[in-house]
């Protein structure tokens, strides 16, 4: 069953165009495919993610999509360098300092993209 299906996360994006500029100039993706007012990305181990055009874009606000690395420092410093800001949080069961939360579990960061979206970046510890 889906168990053993490859995931995909799906994002809305107010305006494509602007994501589309978003996710090549800040994170360095680009689409593997274009279909209608959608944009396609994969990752790796067979992952992947839809961004598709609504209104109802940046209106969540919870993490939407997260990735996984081995050195979030080495990451955050690249993704910085790109322009991308990081969150600040101070709320029970998460605070933040230089934009990472740090735990038993590992550590997690935060940013948003062009369009509202909250997307994450986490090292387990």
């Amino acid at each position: 069953m889906l168990k053993d299906r490859t995931i995909m996360a799906v994002l809305p994006a107010k305006d494509i165009n602007r994501a589309k500029d978003f996710y090549r100039d800040k994170l360095g993706l680009e689409p593997s495919e274009t279909v209608e007012d959608s944009l396609v990305y994969l990752g790796g181990n067979g992952t992947g993610f839809l961004i598709y055009q609504t209104e109802n874009a940046g209106t969540a606000k919870n993490t939407q999509m997260g990735w996984d690395t081995d050195d979030i420092d080495r990451e955050m410093e690249e993704l910085r360098g790109r322009g991308v800001v990081f969150e600040e949080y101070d709320m029970p069961g998460l605070k933040t300092e230089n934009g990472v939360a740090t735990n038993e579990w590992g550590k997690g960061a935060w940013f948003l993209d062009s369009e509202g979206n909250i997307l994450n970046l986490s090292q387990r510890a």
